[in-house]
């Protein structure tokens, strides 16, 4: 079809278009416009969707919510722990060898270090001396003990002759007393009487004397034999302890167990509680999970557990709740907190629990201490039942 343009007047100097103005096309007379009835259409479908979705997965997690969820109790503030043993030397001396590395696996009584023994070996010799010195003291303390018996006897035999000589003498004395008072014997026969009586007399007490003095002697004796026992005793003891020490020079391993963090090399010069290594014993781990205090009401010992370890995504053991801790983490810090001030600031505290790791996973070595772990306690048979756990 052919446009024609009807006859236009002359434009106006001040009808002239704006240069701002563009002049519009023509537009064809059966060109087709768009409906507006299309996108609502689509936007009402669209938007039935989403809310249908929305609801869909509000009413699923509300009914998980109503029967799992709420009866879950877990933690992310968990880690695995073992009784790691800081192997030392009780003595001091130059490391002689060590036999291990990190991640060899020991046997309880494996060598894992040997300090030089040089010195010790001195020692015990000389303590052996001592010990063998004192014997032959002891030995000689029992002659002595010998001998005083003897000087007892010996001492003993004395006064009955001393006594025998005294009786002589006094019946010489009374005799000569006798006659010398009728005249039959002369003054100076009865003064040596007399004199000889004293003699015998002084005789026995002498004898008496040296007895009671040998007895003495046998006990000053003895008395020397059991200190001298006594000393032998702790020459002994000394001598066991040399060779206690002697064997420290041998570091072996308390318990089987895995070695890390080895501290010392040969020809290190060690001083007596330096670290050695670390003995961690892989077999014997266990959980400790800090739960809130506002956690801890639903808890109870002897409950499972689910453990999920960071560093095993794709696994997850089943453990049981052991004990609780006697106090919360705070307690036991370096520093416990004061809360006796002006300022406060009231905190969730966390309470350790100790769960224990089911024994084939312990014995497969698998989980190592230090290791984040994440913990799920479901209290939904106890909840339902009416029974509220209370911490032991």
């Amino acid at each position: 079809m052919k446009v024609v343009r009807a006859p236009q007047p002359p434009a106006k100097p001040h009808d002239a278009p704006s240069l701002r103005e563009a002049p519009s096309a023509p537009v064809a007379a059966d060109t087709p416009q768009p409906s507006p009835a299309r996108p609502r259409r689509f936007g009402r479908i669209l938007l039935a969707l989403v809310v249908s979705a929305v609801l869909a997965f509000g009413g699923q997690w509300g009914h998980r919510w109503w029967t799992v969820s709420r009866f879950v109790i877990s933690t992310d503030d968990a880690y695995v722990r073992a009784e790691v043993s800081t192997i030392a030397t009780k003595i001091g001396g130059y490391v002689a060898a060590i036999g291990v590395r990190n991640g060899d696996v020991v046997r309880a009584g494996d060598v894992i270090a040997r300090i030089d023994e040089g010195d010790y070996v001195l020692a015990v010799e000389a303590a052996r001396n001592r010990v063998d010195t004192q014997r032959a003291t002891i030995d000689r303390l029992a002659r002595q003990v010998d001998a005083a018996r003897a000087a007892v006897a010996q001492s003993a035999g004395q006064i009955s002759g001393a006594r025998a000589d005294a009786a002589r003498a006094t019946a010489d004395f009374n005799r000569y007393a006798s006659l010398a008072e009728r005249d039959f014997a002369s003054r100076s026969r009865l003064d040596q009487a007399r004199a000889d009586r004293e003699k015998a007399i002084a005789a026995v007490n002498w004898a008496e004397t040296a007895l009671t003095t040998a007895r003495a002697n046998v006990d000053v004796a003895a008395a020397q034999t059991i200190e001298a026992e006594k000393v032998l005793a702790e020459l002994r003891t000394a001598l066991a302890r040399a060779d206690r020490d002697r064997e420290f020079t041998l570091i072996r391993a308390p318990f089987d167990g895995v070695i890390g963090n080895k501290a010392v090399q040969a020809g290190d010069f060690v001083q007596p509680a330096a670290r050695i290594v670390a003995l961690v014993p892989l077999d014997r781990i266990w959980i400790e999970a800090n739960f809130k205090e506002t956690q801890i009401t639903r808890l109870k010992p002897g409950q499972l557990v689910e453990i999920a370890v960071d560093a095993l995504p794709d696994r997850l053991f089943t453990g049981q709740i052991e004990s609780f801790s006697p106090a919360s983490g705070a307690v036991f810090s370096l520093l416990p907190p004061e809360n006796a001030t002006g300022n406060f600031t009231k905190i969730v505290q966390r309470v350790p629990l100790r769960i224990s790791v089911p024994a084939e996973v312990a014995g497969a070595g698998i989980l190592r201490p230090g290791l984040s772990v994440v913990v799920r306690v479901d209290t939904k048979a106890d909840v339902q039942s009416g029974a509220v756990a209370a911490p032991r």
